[in-house]
């Protein structure tokens, strides 16, 4: 039977296929990244056949051709005539897509991704601290000032206070008026804002300090000093992390 089934209650039961995702080959190409990333097939190896893909997932091949092909346009895998699909090493994936990012991000059990992370956005959110010491007008100063005291009011909220704090982050970035740099921190902060391993604690003590650093951000940019400012960001953002990563032997890998 390939239309759709009666249940016994008299409900129509849509067919298998009608209740799949409506973008297969990405909801395929998720599964696959993430079986990559997890280890599952190793660099070096070749993916499964065609068939075999076809077969596990219940598609057909423009499908999986189409999630090889996305596959492919993530770095993750390399298409050579007569060995098949074959799994590339983490140093040709794009980690900047959303899918490898999100994976990478769920499979760190030891933080070192993470801390790669901290460190990237750190020299990016500091040479913006600088430019926004130079080019941030009376308006953006106000507005990080108002963001800095509203934020020592938020220190027993932390939910209110994260949102303030990324609030403050990207006026900072909006001033340096580099709209690469600042999606380059978009994009890895959106993987991670909500995982309890990059927040990490949240007690009220913890959001006082790290409103100390950003009021020296604001003061150096308040005061127009391109290289206190990067200094200002480039401390805050190392100390918050050591506070919320734990352990020792962190400051050694994040001086860098």
């Amino acid at each position: 039977m390939t239309g759709p089934q009666v249940a016994a209650a008299g409900a129509v039961v849509p067919p298998p296929w009608a209740r799949r995702p409506t973008n297969l080959a990405r909801a395929i190409t998720a599964e696959l990244v993430s079986r990559i990333v997890r280890g599952l097939h190793r660099p070096g190896t070749p993916l499964p056949p065609e068939p075999a893909l076809c077969e596990t997932f219940s598609v057909s091949r423009t499908v999986v051709r189409e999630a090889v092909k996305l596959l492919q346009e993530k770095g993750l895998v390399q298409v050579r005539q007569g060995s098949g699909t074959i799994v590339t090493p983490p140093t040709t994936w794009n980690m900047l897509d959303e899918l490898v990012l999100a994976a990478t991000i769920a499979e760190d059990d030891t933080l070192a991704f993470l801390d790669d992370l901290v460190v990237t956005r750190r020299l990016l959110e500091s040479d913006m601290a600088n430019v926004a010491a130079r080019m941030a007008d009376a308006d953006t100063v106000e507005r990080l000032g108002a963001l800095v005291d509203r934020m020592d009011e938020l220190v027993h909220d932390h939910v209110t206070y994260e949102e303030h704090d990324r609030a403050f982050h990207d006026t900072v970035m909006r001033a340096s008026g580099n709209r690469i740099a600042r999606g380059v921190v978009k994009s890895l902060e959106s993987q991670v804002i909500h995982t309890a391993r990059y927040v990490g604690r949240t007690e009220r003590a913890l959001c006082v300090a790290s409103n100390l650093g950003h009021r020296r951000v604001y003061e150096r940019i308040a005061a127009h000093d391109p290289d206190g400012a990067a200094e200002a960001m480039f401390a805050h953002i190392t100390d918050a992390w050591l506070v919320r990563r734990g352990g020792p032997g962190d400051a050694l890998r994040l001086q860098r």
